[in-house]
């Protein structure tokens, strides 16, 4: 049986009056619940804006994507076509040219990311099913149509299918060795008319910055000939990682190769440090709103130096009282972390379950802030709590057996 336990146990639960040394205790309670409960609902929320990003990309990010470690482009024939279409897991292998060119509609104009895509698009990407208007197909009858994100037909109020007035792309012409200035500046672009064929919506980024076109398309505005941006790989049947590693090792170290984390890397990593900070900042937080567990303690020794002589007497080392008031901070903190825990799962279970807060924006992609729970999260902040308890409980603990004993017996 754990004596020093049952001691702090019965001094946690004894029924004495309402002084200062009970109510600073129940503070430190309520502070330590609050603040383990607003850590938890806020990873939650970080780990709901991770998910909802990721869904938010999924629908137009490939699973794999292949691009060059250096330069904006690289060769493609048809025997590196072949080679990764014999890598078993690769379903489609989809050639890309993306980048930014200027689009004109009327007098309208703005900078847009062109993406060049060639005929199994559709096999590996679900934008066919964001379209809100017009057709999702780029060639139709031997004619080339684009699709326009919603934010970018709304920006320069383009009409689908308006054969008097195409959208017109300008991209700077790069000729080789030659510097020649020109009275008119749109000779220094190439210009190529296409119809807008149909209007998607993904995501908001995307939709006010994206427009795709056929392959050759592409080829011709920006005379790319044989050259692409990247190459973008569906996978089935395999494990993405397994079909990843087997690419790379494929291609070698003058590529690189992509799943769809890595392809947003710079965006799911301000998440997690922003996670990180967060989390650092409330463990501060809980910290401070804990150091009512060291005042609570220090007057606790003070009010049982009786207890202590006595335990001494009867034979208590120093180590037992040091272990009994311990015990005593680390319940305080438990019973307050186990409240808060409580509650912080309750909450986000009520926000998953019946969307209690809104994002309050009428364009927001989502109704209600997302929420999600990890075990991580609670390991986390129980590791947390831990440290903490013991860095304010330590001190009192520590001068708890240093009495004399003559005066408290």
């Amino acid at each position: 049986m754990n004596v020093p336990f049952l001691i702090a146990w019965r001094y946690f639960r004894s029924k004495k009056k309402r002084n200062i040394i009970s109510i600073i205790s129940n503070i430190s309670m309520i502070g330590v619940a609050v603040g383990t409960m607003a850590l938890i609902i806020v990873l939650s929320v970080f780990n709901g804006l991770e998910d909802l990003v990721r869904s938010l990309y999924g629908k137009s990010d490939p699973d794999l994507k292949i691009t060059a470690v250096q330069g904006k482009s690289f060769s493609v024939d048809s025997f590196l076509l072949q080679r990764l279409g014999a890598v078993p897991g690769v379903g489609l292998v989809t050639e890309v040219i993306e980048d930014n060119a200027l689009l004109r509609y009327h007098e309208r104009q703005m900078v847009v990311k062109m993406k060049g895509v060639s005929e199994n698009y559709y096999g590996q990407s679900d934008i066919d099913s964001a379209i809100v208007d017009g057709d999702h197909r780029l060639r139709r009858n031997g004619e080339d149509f684009a699709l326009i994100g919603a934010g970018v037909q709304h920006e320069l109020s383009i009409a689908l299918e308006n054969r008097f007035s195409p959208l017109q792309l300008l991209y700077p012409r790069n000729t080789p060795g030659k510097r020649t200035l020109s009275i008119n500046p749109e000779n220094a672009f190439t210009q190529e008319p296409i119809l807008a064929g149909g209007v998607f919506a993904i995501e908001q980024h995307v939709d006010d910055s994206y427009i795709f076109v056929p392959l050759q398309f592409a080829q011709r505005l920006l005379r790319y000939g044989n050259r692409r941006t990247s190459l973008e790989v569906n996978v089935s049947g395999r494990p993405i990682g397994e079909v990843q590693a087997e690419l790379k090792q494929l291609l070698g170290q003058q590529f690189q190769v992509l799943n769809s984390d890595e392809q947003h890397v710079s965006l799911l990593k301000a998440i997690k440090v922003e996670k990180m900070f967060v989390f650092i900042t409330f463990a501060f937080i809980l910290l401070i709103a804990s150091l009512n567990i060291f005042f609570s303690l220090s007057m606790l020794v003070i009010d049982k130096r009786k207890d202590v002589a006595i335990l001494m007497a009867m034979g208590a080392t120093p180590n037992t009282i040091r272990r009994i008031f311990l015990m005593e901070g680390a319940i305080v903190a438990q019973v307050g972390a186990v409240t808060g825990l409580a509650l912080g799962v309750s909450i986000c279970w009520l926000q998953q379950r019946f969307e209690l807060v809104s994002m309050g924006m009428a364009t927001s992609v989502v109704n209600a802030y997302p929420v999600k729970m990890q075990l991580s999260d609670v390991i986390w902040v129980g590791i947390a709590i831990v440290l903490i308890t013991i860095i304010v409980s330590i001190r009192p603990a520590l001068n708890a057996p240093q009495i004399d004993l003559r005066e408290n017996l």
